[in-house]
C-alpha cells in the first residue's frame, strides 16, 4: 500500500483549520487508517477541533483492541465527540467550534469508510471517479427534496453550510459506506478546499496522470490554488496495490 498526504493553507485563509492523518502501516488492530479534518469556528477553535479530533480518534484507535472497521470507527467518532463536545464547554475561546471528519480504512480489499459533514472520499476505478460519501450540507438535503439545484447559483452560495460536524452537540451521527476495490485503484480523502476549486474530472485525470502519489497531491492542491485557493486545501491519496508508503 502506498500513501501520500497533503495540506496547504491556500491563497486567502490566514490559518489552516485542515488536519491531515495518513498509516498505511497498522493502527491498533486496524491494518492502517486516513483521517481529513476540516475545523469550523473563532480564531484558533476551528484549527483546534481538527486536531483534536483526528489525535484523539488516532489515540482511541491505538487503544481499542479487536473489532471491526466499521465498529471501532463509530465508537471512536463517537467517544472523540464527546470529548470534543466537553471542551468547547470549558473555554470560552472554544465555545462553538467543530469539524467535520472523513475516515477510510482498507482491509481484504474493502474499504470502509465513515463521515461527518461535507469533506469527502472519493473512489477512482478505470475511467471514473466517484464520490463515495454524502455531504452532510444545506444544500445536498435541498437538492434531495428537490428544492434546489446541484450547480445553480443558489447552491453555490449556500454550500459551506453544513448540517452535521464533531464537537457541536453531545451526539453525532456518521454515515458509513463499505466499498470492493480492484486493482488500479485509487482512493482520494479531501477537504472542501479541494472539492469546491476543482471539477471531478480535474481530480482523475491529475491522479491517474504520470507522476508519484506525492507528485500528484501536490499537483492537486497547486490546481486549487490556481483556482482561487479560498480555503485550506486536504489531499490523502492512496494507492491500496502500491509498494511505497509516504506522508507529509
Amino acid at each position: 500500500m502506498e500513501a501520500y498526504a497533503l495540506t496547504d493553507i491556500g491563497r486567502v485563509r490566514t490559518m489552516n483549520q485542515d488536519y491531515i492523518y495518513s498509516s498505511p502501516e497498522k493502527v491498533g488492530s486496524l491494518p492502517n487508517l486516513f483521517l481529513v479534518a476540516d475545523g469550523m469556528g473563532g480564531h484558533r477553535a476551528g484549527d483546534y477541533a481538527s486536531r483534536f479530533a483526528v489525535e484523539n480518534l488516532v489515540i482511541y484507535i491505538n487503544r481499542a483492541g479487536d473489532g471491526s472497521p466499521v465498529m471501532q470507527l463509530k465508537k471512536g467518532i463517537e467517544a472523540v465527540n464527546g470529548m470534543l463536545y466537553e471542551e468547547s464547554l470549558k473555554r470560552e475561546e472554544l465555545k462553538g467550534m467543530g469539524c467535520t471528519l472523513v475516515a477510510g480504512v482498507v482491509e481484504d480489499n474493502i474499504l470502509y469508510v465513515a463521515n461527518v459533514g461535507d469533506s469527502r472520499l472519493y473512489l477512482i476505478h478505470g475511467d471514473s471517479i466517484r464520490q463515495i460519501t454524502r455531504d452532510h450540507s444545506y444544500v445536498e438535503e435541498m437538492v434531495a427534496i428537490g428544492q434546489m439545484r446541484r450547480g445553480s447559483e443558489d447552491y453555490n452560495r449556500r454550500k459551506n453550510i453544513i448540517t452535521r460536524a464533531l464537537g457541536i452537540g453531545r451526539e453525532v451521527e456518521p454515515d458509513f459506506f463499505e466499498v470492493d476495490l480492484e486493482e488500479g485503484d485509487y482512493i482520494l480523502l479531501c477537504s472542501d478546499g479541494l472539492s469546491n476549486m476543482l471539477e471531478d474530472q480535474s481530480m482523475y485525470d491529475i491522479i491517474t496522470g504520470e507522476g508519484s502519489l506525492k507528485e500528484k497531491a501536490a499537483l492537486l492542491i497547486e490546481a486549487a490554488n490556481r483556482q482561487g485557493g479560498v480555503d485550506n486545501i486536504a489531499v490523502v491519496l492512496v494507492n491500496p496495490s502500491g509498494r511505497e508508503a509516504g506522508v507529509c
